[in-house]
């Protein structure tokens, strides 16, 4: 990802602290898009040999090394499956008494921070109060509102915001129509899962589905029992039937100052309530368009 590009406020910001020398040892972000780029990337800046105008030149072994999560005093942590454990952040707090391996600095990501179990942020917390020299933690969350109040208190918290703009044209280079790349602009939560989900013909192909699904709900054909029918074939898939909820509510959104859609994505999520609630797809499908 190109943070000067899809982050070109926090990236100037964060390029003017790296200047003056004024990174702080503790940051939350929250939002994903481009959130874990800003972390590694400053995380460069801690190492980086031969840094250009200030900031990290990419290239030298250190910021290589640090890119791929090959560099030994930059540590990223991740949840196993739904948590981050106690005994792992225990584990990363031992080593914040130990030197450094390579540099004078040290460096501790941690990814999905609102995952943690309330004793490991606990134990955590005592670090952030207690900050030792050239320790740096970045906590990652998609949503601040999920981290424990007293470590969001004592970080500095930087809001990551989706931008859209910046995926629309990506995702039009990669060959997408515009329409297509305003819903996936919409849909994705970051440039990986865009890029990801632009690849799948699937994806693309239940995009252009809903599409003319929504157009048929708003003019109310008479044949739309029938293109529940053909829906439902052709979203077999659990996780295809997911992003037609997902891609018709979106679509009716659009249209949110329309009386008639806005009556329909009603419907569409008592729909999808009874779809959750193991009513099979094409059944929930027939209650919506027969309501």
């Amino acid at each position: 990802m190109k943070l000067a590009e899809c982050q070109r406020k926090l990236f100037e910001e964060f390029s003017q602290i790296i200047r003056e020398n004024r990174l702080s040892h503790a940051y939350l972000f929250s939002g994903d898009f481009g959130s874990l780029d800003m972390a590694i990337w400053l995380a460069q800046s801690r190492f980086c040999l031969t840094p250009e105008d200030g900031l990290p030149c990419s290239h030298c072994r250190p910021c290589r090394l640090i890119a791929q999560g090959d560099f030994s005093d930059v540590k990223l942590v991740e949840p196993q499956g739904q948590i981050i454990k106690t005994d792992i952040i225990r584990q990363l707090t031992r080593e914040f008494s130990q030197s450094s391996f390579e540099g004078h600095a040290q460096v501790f990501i941690i990814r999905d921070a609102d995952k943690m179990h309330v004793n490991a942020a606990n134990s955590l917390l005592k670090f952030i109060e207690e900050p030792q020299s050239q320790i740096y933690i970045f906590l990652l969350t998609a949503d601040d509102s999920r981290i424990l109040p007293t470590i969001k208190s004592r970080a500095q918290l930087f809001y990551f915001p989706k931008n859209k703009a910046y995926l629309e044209d990506l995702l039009q280079r990669e060959g997408l129509l515009l329409t297509q790349a305003k819903v996936l602009a919409d849909f994705a939560k970051d440039e990986t899962q865009a890029l990801s989900l632009s690849k799948d013909k699937k994806v693309l192909d239940v995009i252009d589905i809903v599409e003319r699904f929504e157009q048929s709900l708003l003019a109310n054909h008479d044949l739309l029992y029938l293109d529940v029918a053909k829906l439902a074939v052709q979203c077999s898939e659990k996780s295809e039937q997911e992003m037609v909820w997902a891609f018709l509510t979106y679509q009716l959104g659009k249209e949110i100052q329309n009386p008639q859609a806005r009556r329909w994505l009603d419907l569409v999520f008592k729909a999808r309530e009874m779809w959750l609630a193991n009513v099979s797809f094409q059944n929930a499908m027939e209650y919506l368009v027969l309501s």
